[in-house]
């Protein structure tokens, strides 16, 4: 029997995610200040997790409201096809390379599975180990590549790291935690000339936050037929991390050895996800709205820390990496005490932080928290 776990409980799984308490639930596109949303004592600003504080499409209530009264029933495998059509046809991809779910660790799982025991999975560190974390159990090996000195992949380093041992490449662009983007040559040159050696996964979670998401994107790769897999998910700017999914967009033999695993199983993936992952993928104009507020916020975010003269990479994200002068767990414990929370530390940059960009007042109050902090 294969589980499926999603990004959130992956990341809990391999003990460093930070536990918060829920933030309320806000409507598509508010930027109504959290503080006239609720009576009392103002919540907990929960700015660690980078999840979209502005909501999914309002497609998405519509269509779970729709399904409410079919609760009592598993949810259909037609729906399922449906949803693989709908981002194949999105992807320019025939369906058989569409794979549906949040399956980072199942391919870790499959790819130690057929290496075996001292198999190499090269990734970039600090990162999102999801994938690192589950190939581990089987016996593979991780092998970490710092990252360069504009906190971005190594291509070159990765590149050196690259042995008969070698079986998968997982880097994630844009970069978790710093936010940056490899250059786009770059980046697709290192993914066709590494994956003759071993297949190149690539997260994509953040990507749709640029700009220039559709020139970046590796699935170009994909489409020409190279041993290169893209991973997206609906968590991020589409707004679903309430209810995860997410796809792989991968080379047919991979696809069709992940659904022999169970990948794509519609009871797995939910009723509400799958309804919900559909209609958020047919509203476009959500995730020009929430890219574009995004940007706002992040450029208000840049001024406050070029004033401040904190170093910080540029972040192409919905969440922002600077180095504060002083340790994260004292940074982090100073926000805490201003009703602010912004996570975990990522050694082995101990100094800086990592923060969510929130609604407008809730990324304010971080902001006079950060410089209270700095006092």
């Amino acid at each position: 029997m294969s589980i499926q776990l999603s990004r959130r409980n992956l990341l809990k799984a391999s003990g460093i995610a930070l536990g918060a308490r829920a933030f309320p639930l806000l409507p598509a596109f508010s930027e109504t200040p959290a503080s006239t949303l609720t009576a009392g004592p103002a919540p907990l600003v929960r700015l660690s997790f980078n999840e979209n504080p502005f909501g999914p499409s309002p497609r998405v209530a519509e269509a779970i409201h729709g399904e409410l009264t079919h609760l009592n029933r598993y949810a259909d495998e037609s729906a399922a096809q449906q949803l693989a059509e709908q981002i194949a046809a999105h992807e320019l991809l025939p369906v058989e390379q569409v794979v549906l779910g949040e399956i980072l660790g199942l391919l870790g799982t499959v790819f130690a599975s057929e290496g075996g025991p001292g198999s190499e999975f090269l990734y970039s560190t600090p990162g999102y180990l999801a994938l690192i974390d589950a190939a581990a159990r089987l016996g593979g090996v991780g092998v970490p590549v710092p990252l360069n000195a504009h906190y971005e992949n190594d291509l070159a380093a990765l590149s050196q790291n690259i042995t008969p041992m070698t079986r998968a490449i997982y880097l994630v662009n844009p970069h978790n935690p710093t936010g940056t983007v490899s250059d786009n040559r770059a980046f697709k040159e290192f993914l066709g000339a590494s994956s003759q050696h071993a297949v190149a996964i690539v997260d994509e979670a953040y990507l749709e936050y640029t700009e220039d998401f559709n020139e970046r994107s590796a699935v170009s790769l994909v489409r020409q037929g190279a041993n290169v897999a893209v991973f997206r998910t609906f968590d991020k700017i589409h707004g679903l991390a309430g209810l995860p999914i997410g796809y792989v967009l991968a080379p047919r033999a991979l696809a069709d050895a992940l659904r022999k695993q169970g990948a794509g199983d519609a009871e797995a993936l939910g009723r509400l996800n799958i309804v919900a992952a559909a209609a958020a993928l047919s509203d476009t104009e959500q995730v020009v709205h929430t890219r574009a507020a995004i940007a706002r916020e992040r450029a208000k975010w840049q001024i406050v820390l070029n004033d401040l003269k904190l170093p910080h990479t540029d972040s192409q994200t919905n969440f922002i990496f600077f180095d504060a002068g002083l340790p994260q767990a004292t940074l982090a414990a100073a926000f805490r005490a201003q009703g602010v929370d912004i996570g975990r530390a990522h050694p082995p940059y101990i100094n800086w932080a990592r923060i969510t960009i929130g609604l407008p007042e809730e990324n304010l109050r971080a902001q006079n928290a950060l410089r209270q902090a700095l006092r």
